[in-house]
């Protein structure tokens, strides 16, 4: 699997790189040792361990030959080097020695190249500097500088060379390699989410088309009947399928996908209904009280369709002929619920008893409020409060996980 070979290459690049940085480190560790006695006049302890290290590392890295386990290597590897860092910093001045920087670079790359060993690299470390402190206390020290006074300007000048080869070839070369794998991947994340959002706005797109595409085909059927139940029925019918497009429309022409502004679906749907029923010179007031609120299509399909049919039923049969009516739609959140929004719509018509319901009415449009209130998991009341036909609809808005789950 393409996978599974890229993390191959990765772990075999980044062993490749910590048996070089250590066979260096291991032969520069034998140098500054060899320096340490021959050029520096430090005949104790120092350049002994710092030999030893670098042979034994030696022996470690033709070991790692045979069972071929890099994690047993490394973490060999700084164990030593942990050991022989606290000893030469401690023979070379304790806490003010130049060699001190080697132990928390230790710790540095434990968290690097082992997750699971960092924590305790660190807490060593951390026990291994109040032990070298402890040394700067007359009553407590045990040992003394072994670097003549002579040769300590140039001891502390190899040590911090030997911790900058260190840092630089060893963790700068993995974090390099790190940030370049993330921002590789983050680039390639947004190439992958730009071409998913532009396909995703193709199909809103097409959608849009196809549903504007039948509400043709109704428009063109509804002039071959006359007037009737018939013609209203495909004219209420193209309505829907409207509202409908309406939601995909606005979804591809804005950036964000996967939302809308409702003020300005509601305020479209809304004016096209009152023109296309009413007709252009209308005496309709509309009233909208829509605050900043994005709905995702989930709910704002049947939500727009409970709206098309409120506004339907108002337009044809609450506000009589041509005479002036007022229409008002309000939709905000619900301050007691999360994710709940209450919306008010209705009108200052002639209304209908309250004797007729969902249940015994042949009227389509009062069935489909009523179902799309029940789709949306919400409650419906009339508000008798107010003049004409008004309804007071509390409902959730549908999550895409929710959807998946109701199925």
């Amino acid at each position: 699997m393409p996978g599974f070979t890229i993390d191959q290459e990765r772990l075999q690049d980044k062993t490749k790189l910590l048996l070089r940085v250590n066979y260096t480190t291991s032969i520069i560790s034998i140098l500054f040792g060899a320096s340490c006695y021959f050029l520096l006049g430090i005949t104790e302890i120092i350049p002994f361990v710092l030999v030893c290290f670098g042979v034994l590392n030696l022996l470690n890295l033709q070991y790692f030959k045979v069972h071929n386990k890099i994690l047993p290597t490394f973490n060999f590897s700084s164990i030593l080097g942990l050991i022989s860092s606290f000893i030469i910093t401690l023979y070379s001045g304790g806490i003010h020695s130049s060699f001190i920087f080697m132990i928390p670079l230790i710790a540095f790359g434990g968290f690097i190249n082992s997750s699971k060993y960092g924590k305790i690299y660190l807490n060593i470390i951390v026990l291994l500097i109040l032990l070298l402190f402890t040394q700067t206390m007359p009553e407590l020290k045990v040992t003394e500088n072994k670097v003549p006074e002579n040769s300590s300007s140039i001891f502390s000048l190899i040590s911090i060379l030997f911790s900058v080869f260190v840092l630089g070839n060893t963790f700068g070369k993995s974090l390099l390699r790190t940030y370049n794998a993330l921002y590789t991947s983050k680039k390639n994340m947004a190439v992958q989410v730009h071409e998913k959002e532009n396909l995703l706005k193709e199909v809103h797109h097409r959608v849009k088309n196809n549903l504007q595409t039948v509400s043709s085909l109704l428009s063109l059927q509804s002039r071959n009947i006359e007037n009737g139940p018939m013609k209203g029925l495909l004219k209420g019918t193209q309505n829907r399928v409207i509202a409908m497009a309406m939601v995909h429309e606005m979804l591809y022409m804005r950036k964000d996908i996967s939302h809308i502004e409702y003020k300005s679906y509601v305020q479209e749907l809304s004016e096209y209904l009152i023109r296309s029923i009413k007709g252009i010179d209308n005496q309709v007031i509309l009233k909208i009280d829509i605050p900043d609120i994005k709905l995702g299509i989930d709910t704002a399909i049947p939500l727009g369709l409970l709206i098309n049919e409120a506004l339907t039923n108002a337009l044809k049969y609450g506000i009589d002929g041509d005479n002036k009516g007022e229409i008002n739609i309000k939709l905000q959140k619900d301050s007691e619920k999360k994710d709940c929004y209450i919306l008010e719509i209705g009108d200052n018509g002639i209304g209908f008893p309250e004797t007729i319901n969902y249940k015994n009415t042949k009227s389509l449009g009062l069935k489909l409020i009523y179902n799309l209130t029940r789709q949306l998991r919400g409650t419906i009341e009339r508000d008798a409060s107010k003049k004409g036909t008004n309804y007071i609809i509390k409902f959730q808005e549908i999550r895409q996980q929710l959807s998946r789950d109701s199925k």
